[in-house]
């Protein structure tokens, strides 16, 4: 029963995309019409048994011959030979020889019903891997995986609303929306859903269309942190502060630890110039940040934009410091410090700020001209 181990990167296989695979001969080499056993991870404790497969065809190829063949290395699904050759090296511990014999195999895979060993559930086998890559953020490879899952089942609500994060992750937002309305078509009760559609439409710049799809997931569950959320975006987006602050207000009594709240009613009174209460907020939801990672550079930022509006121009280049410390290359955290320090009249400081902007972004026309400002004045 001859086996074959993937990595779980190779996706292609549960597509059918990928058809062949090349490995180095063994004592008694594969032939036409052998049957494959095919694992993700075979030796690690994700292994997962993924199909069964018939053998097509089987070629031989040198050593000498494949270490240098780029168009038989991209077929496997690597950018060139020297790649392949390099995971090569790690595959196979002994040192490689010229006159060492490769099987490039092509293989069919077997529908489920002509297995002949342990069968699986495909389906949640795609999906699980779907999940893992979408939590890791490889979005493109989770998409596939969820495009896949579907096929077993084109009206699973899970994966149908799964399927439509992951496109909106992608700034894909029409196929997304499809995938939405498709779901709520079977299922149009599903206050989640709406509110993942509420949020494709804010992204996609439908305003309106996102404020009715908020009121749907309202109607069916107005107490919903996730919904009260992104309905004061919403809200703010249209315009409409005191409507988006009312809804913060009720979010914080429902959930008063989430910093991510306190950070968008902070953003919401700056945009109202009620800066006071927005440092107030912002400084709230540092407190309830447990530890260093979930601190948002940008809220430091924003805290630092509105000491700066208040004229505490000090506190401000500490606040400043702080994001600049969390997130060193952000040109736009560094350009705040240097209007702190051009309106402090601390020349030379704020051009050497502003020449660190122009080291991260050339083009920064901003920098630019306060660079000019500043050499003006020393």
């Amino acid at each position: 029963m001859p086996i074959l181990s993937f990595g779980s990167q190779n996706i292609d296989l549960i597509t059918r995309k990928k058809t062949s695979t090349i490995r180095k001969s063994w004592k008694t080499p594969l032939k036409k019409g052998d049957r494959l056993h095919c694992y993700w991870n075979l030796v690690s404790k994700e292994k997962k048994k993924i199909f069964e497969a018939k053998v097509l065809e089987v070629e031989f190829i040198s050593f000498k011959d494949l270490k240098n063949n780029d168009e038989i290395a991209i077929k496997e699904g690597y950018s060139n030979a020297k790649e392949m050759i390099k995971e090569f090296k790690k595959m196979y511990l002994d040192k490689l020889q010229d006159d060492d014999e490769f099987q490039i195999i092509y293989f069919e895979k077997l529908d489920i019903k002509d297995w002949e060993g342990k069968k699986i559930d495909e389906k949640a086998m795609i999906s699980q891997r779907a999940d893992i890559l979408f939590d890791s953020g490889k979005y493109n490879k989770s998409e596939i995986c969820y495009s896949a899952a579907l096929k077993f089942d084109p009206e699973d609500i899970y994966l149908l609303n799964k399927r439509g994060d992951n496109l909106s992750r992608l700034g894909r937002f029409q196929e997304a929306l499809e995938c939405y309305d498709k779901a709520l078509s079977i299922e149009d009760d599903n206050e989640y859903i709406w509110n993942n559609k509420a949020i494709a439409l804010l992204n996609y710049g439908n305003l309106q269309e996102a404020l009715k799809s908020s009121n749907n997931a309202m109607d069916l569950n107005s107490k919903h942190p996730s919904i009260l959320y992104w309905r004061g975006f919403i809200l703010q987006a249209l315009g409409k502060l005191n409507d988006g602050l009312e809804i913060y207000e009720n979010l914080i009594k429902i959930d008063p630890e989430n910093p991510e709240v306190w950070n968008a009613r902070g953003n919401l009174l700056t945009e109202m110039n009620r800066q006071n209460e927005a440092l107030e907020s912002y400084n709230k939801g540092l407190e309830c940040c447990f530890d260093e990672k979930d601190i948002d550079p940008t809220t430091q930022n924003r805290k630092g934009n509105a000491l700066f509006d208040l004229g505490k121009y000090e506190e401000a280049l500490k606040t400043y410091d702080e994001a600049i410390r969390l997130e060193k290359d952000n040109e736009w955290f560094w350009l705040n410090k240097g209007v702190v320090l051009l309106e402090l009249r601390r020349f030379e400081e704020a051009n050497l700020i502003f020449t660190k902007v122009l080291s991260i972004n050339p083009n920064n026309d901003d920098a630019l001209v306060l660079r000019y400002e500043c050499l003006e004045n020393m």
